[in-house]
C-alpha cells in the first residue's frame, strides 16, 4: 500500500545532520590510564539477562503494516500462528510495532494508547490499558512485545510522508519515545500492561538535529543526534551505550523474574556489531530489511561474518522474515526458502512479517520447516561459519548439541554454480562416511570425502550431515563459537566492513551517490579466517582450524567438562608491520595457565597449552608490547579443547 512505501525510510541517513564528535573507541588500549581491558575477569561477559537463551520466534506487525497495526490485525494473525500450527513449533513472540500510541499525557508523562484501534484497552476503569490484550495473549500460549524510542520521537515520526496513526497533539504531546521517561514507560509496559519484549528504535536519536526541516518548521524539538549511520567517527557511542544502560536498569527493576526480551535496533550503527550482545537480547546488524532480494543480501551479510559476536542470550538480528512479499513471495519459493534458511543457519530471530490473515499455504511450509526450526534452535546455539567463500557460492556449517553438522550451499548469484562438498568443510574425516539428510526434501543420502551437486540461481541447498569428527578426543573453538566471547577483540579505531553487500535501497532509490562501506566491525575476531578475511598463516604455516583476531584482545571460553587446551599461536604472516611482538598468554578462571615469549611476524607458531581440568572460564589475551593504532592480526591456530 502506499503508506508502506512513504514508511520504509525508516532507517534513512542522517544527510546534512551535525552529530557531536566523538571518538568511536569502546575499548581502551592497554597503555591507557585506567583498568586494563587485557586483565583476565575470570566470568562471561556476554548478556545473559532476560529470556534468550535460544533465538526468539513470532511475528512483527510492521512489514506488513508500518503504523496502520490495530487489534484485528494482530489477533488476526496470532490465530493463524495457532491454527497453522506454528504455534507448537515455537513460534510464541506477537510484537506491536510502531503505530500504537496516540500522545504522551502532559500532567503526568503518561503514554495513551490508540483506543479506537485497540478497543480492548477501553476497560471502562481509567485510562486505556493494554493489559486485556497481553492476558489474551498469554492465555493463547504466547508472548507479547511493545515497541518504543530510544529519542523523544519515533521512527515513523522523523520519517513518514503521510499522517496514519502517527501522536497527535502538542509538540510535548507526541513526544512519545523513552528519552526522559525510561524508567516510567518500562514500568508501564512491563510492570503494568504485562508486555514481555520490547524493540528499541533509535530514530529519536538520529533525526532530530536543531537544523532538520521536521524542527526548524516547528513540529519538533530539537535533540543532538547520537548517531550517525553513515560516519561512525559522527555517532557518541558511550551516549547510546548509557541509554541503553538505564533501560537495562529498568528492566531488572520492574521484571524481577528476568522475563523479558531487549531487542536493540539502531541498525548497525554506532559500532553496535561489536557491543550489542553485550547489551542486550537481539542486535539488529544493518538498516532495514525489505522485499528485495538485494536488500537481503546486505542483512544477510551484515550477521554472517559476526559469529562469536552472538551467543544464547545475545543474538545477531539481521531484522524481520520479510517473505509474504515482493521477491520472497508465493510466486518466488526458492528465494523465499533461500532467505529463510539462511536466517536459520545465522541463529537470527524468526520473526514473520507477513499478514498471516492471507499469506498462502505454501509459505507457511516454509515458516514450519521443522529440520530448519531445530537448527535454528539447536541448543548448543552456534551460529554457522563460513567455511567457503565466494561471490557466487557460500558454504555455512553449524556445529549442533549433538555433534551433527548444518550445512547450506547457499548460491547468491543469477547463474548455477556445480558445487563441491567436501568433508573439510564439515571437519570430518575424509575416509569416512558422511550420511545427509535433505531439510527441504527429506531425501537422505551419504558420500565419501566429496560430493558434487547442483546449486541453481538464487537457491539455498540444506543437509544434516553425521560424521566422523577430524578432530576425535576434542572440539575446534572455530566450530563452538557460542562458547567464545570476544570481551576485547583488539579493535581500537572501527572501521567500515567491506564485505557486506551494498544494494539500492528501495526507499532511496539512485539519489546521490550510492551506498558506501557503513558498518563498522572489519577487524573483528573470524572463525578459520584473519581478522581481515584472510587464511591462518603463522610463519609459513597455514591452519584451516583457529581463531583470527586483533592483538590486544582476551577472548573468554565455556569450557564444558574438557580437560585441556591446545593450539599453535603467533603473529600472522598477514600483519603489515613485522616489527612488532605480541606475547600470548592463558587463564584459567583469572589465574595464570600458561604463555610465550615475545612473537613476531615470521617466526614460527609455538605451542601454548594447559590443563583446564574443572576450569569454568578460560581467556585467551594476545597482548602486544607497544600500540600503534589498530593492534596486529595475530592467530591461535588449532585452537581447541580436548578431552
Amino acid at each position: 500500500m502506499t503508506l508502506r512505501r512513504a514508511l520504509l525510510p525508516l532507517a534513512l541517513l542522517c544527510a546534512g545532520t551535525a552529530l557531536s564528535a566523538q571518538s568511536p573507541s569502546t575499548q581502551s588500549p592497554p597503555s591507557a590510564q585506567g583498568p586494563d581491558p587485557l586483565t583476565p575477569a575470570g566470568r562471561w561477559s556476554a548478556y545473559q539477562a532476560g529470556q534468550a537463551a535460544l533465538p526468539p520466534m513470532g511475528w512483527n506487525s510492521w512489514n506488513a503494516f508500518a503504523t496502520e497495526i490495530d487489534e484485528a490485525k494482530l489477533m488476526g494473525s496470532a490465530r493463524r500462528i495457532v491454527d497453522s500450527g506454528l504455534a507448537q513449533k515455537g513460534y510464541r513472540y506477537i510484537n506491536i510495532d510502531d503505530g500504537w500510541w496516540l500522545q504522551r499525557r502532559t500532567r503526568d508523562g503518561r503514554l495513551m494508547i490508540r483506543a479506537d484501534k485497540f478497543p480492548s484497552a477501553r476497560t471502562g476503569r481509567g485510562d486505556p490499558s493494554f493489559r486485556p490484550l497481553t492476558d489474551k495473549l498469554h492465555a493463547m500460549g504466547f508472548k507479547a512485545g511493545i515497541y518504543s524510542d530510544l529519542g523523544r520521537n519515533s521512527c515513523s515520526q522523523a520519517y513518514a510522508t503521510g499522517p496514519a496513526q502517527l501522536p497527535e497533539g502538542s509538540v510535548a504531546e507526541r513526544e512519545v519515545g523513552l528519552y526522559g521517561h525510561i524508567d516510567q514507560d518500562i514500568r508501564l509496559f512491563f510492570a503494568d500492561w504485562g508486555f514481555d519484549a520490547i524493540k528499541v528504535d533509535g530514530c529519536g536519536i538520529r533525526a532530530f538535529a536543531a537544523d532538520a526541516p521536521r524542527v526548524t518548521s516547528g513540529r519538533f524539538r530539537a535533540l543532538a543526534p547520537l548517531i550517525d549511520q553513515s560516519a561512525i567517527t559522527r555517532s557518541n557511542i558511550p551516549a547510546v551505550q548509557a541509554l541503553f544502560a538505564d533501560i537495562n536498569q529498568s528492566l531488572r527493576r520492574h521484571n524481577p523474574d528476568g522475563d523479558y526480551l531487549l531487542s536493540l535496533c539502531i541498525w548497525g550503527s554506532a559500532n553496535v556489531r561489536a557491543w550489542g550482545k553485550d547489551v542486550g537480547n537481539i542486535s539488529r546488524t544493518s538498516d532495514d530489511i525489505s522485499s528485495d532480494w538485494s536488500r537481503m543480501l546486505t542483512n544477510y551479510d551484515s550477521a554472517v561474518r559476526r559469529a562469536f559476536y552472538a551467543h544464547p542470550g545475545s543474538w545477531n538480528d539481521p531484522d524481520m522474515l520479510f517473505i509474504g512479499a515482493g521477491d520472497f513471495d508465493v510466486d518466488h519459493l526458492t528465494e523465499a526458502r533461500s532467505h529463510f534458511a539462511l536466517w536459520a543457519m545465522m541463529n537470527a530471530p524468526l520473526l514473520i512479517g507477513a499478514d498471516l490473515r492471507t499469506t498462502p499455504r505454501p509459505l507457511l511450509d516454509i515458516f514450519g520447516n521443522t529440520g530448519l526450526i531445530a537448527l535454528n534452535q539447536d541448543p548448543a546455539g552456534h551460529q554457522a561459519i563460513l567455511a567457503f567463500d565466494s561471490d557466487s557460492l557460500q558454504i555455512l556449517v553449524k556445529t549442533l548439541a549433538n555433534g551433527d553438522k548444518a550445512v547450506a550451499l547457499f548460491n547468491r548469484g543469477i547463474a548455477p554454480v556445480d558445487a563441491v562438498l567436501t568433508a573439510d568443510h564439515l571437519k570430518f574425516l575424509a575416509d569416512r562416511s558422511i550420511a545427509i539428510t535433505d531439510l527441504w526434501t527429506g531425501t537422505a543420502s551419504a558420500f565419501t570425502g566429496e560430493m558434487h551437486m547442483r546449486v541453481e540461481p538464487r537457491q539455498t541447498l540444506v543437509f544434516r550431515a553425521t560424521g566422523t569428527r577430524a578432530l576425535a578426543d576434542g572440539v575446534y573453538l572455530s566450530e563452538q563459537p557460542a562458547i567464545v566471547n570476544p570481551a576485547v577483540d583488539g579493535v581500537v579505531h572501527p572501521q567500515p566492513d567491506p564485505t557486506i553487500y551494498r544494494s539500492i535501497p528501495g526507499w532511496r532509490g539512485t539519489r546521490g551517490i550510492g551506498e558506501r562501506p557503513i558498518y563498522a566491525g572489519w577487524g573483528g575476531a573470524m572463525p578459520d579466517a584473519t581478522p581481515y578475511d584472510q587464511p591462518l598463516v603463522v610463519g609459513g604455516k597455514g591452519f584451516a582450524s583457529g581463531i583470527g583476531v586483533l592483538a590486544n584482545s582476551r577472548l573468554e571460553v565455556r569450557n564444558q567438562g574438557f580437560a585441556r587446551f591446545t593450539a599453535s599461536v603467533g603473529v600472522d604472516d598477514s600483519a603489515l608491520d613485522g616489527r612488532q611482538t605480541v606475547r600470548f598468554f592463558l587463564y584459567g578462571d583469572g589465574k595464570p595457565l600458561a604463555g610465550t615469549t615475545p612473537l613476531r611476524r615470521g617466526d614460527a607458531p609455538q605451542s601454548l597449552a594447559a590443563d583446564v581440568s574443572g576450569v569454568a572460564i578460560i581467556e585467551l589475551v594476545a597482548r602486544a608490547d607497544s600500540v600503534q593504532g589498530n593492534a596486529v592480526p595475530v592467530t591461535w591456530g588449532d585452537a581447541a579443547l580436548r578431552r
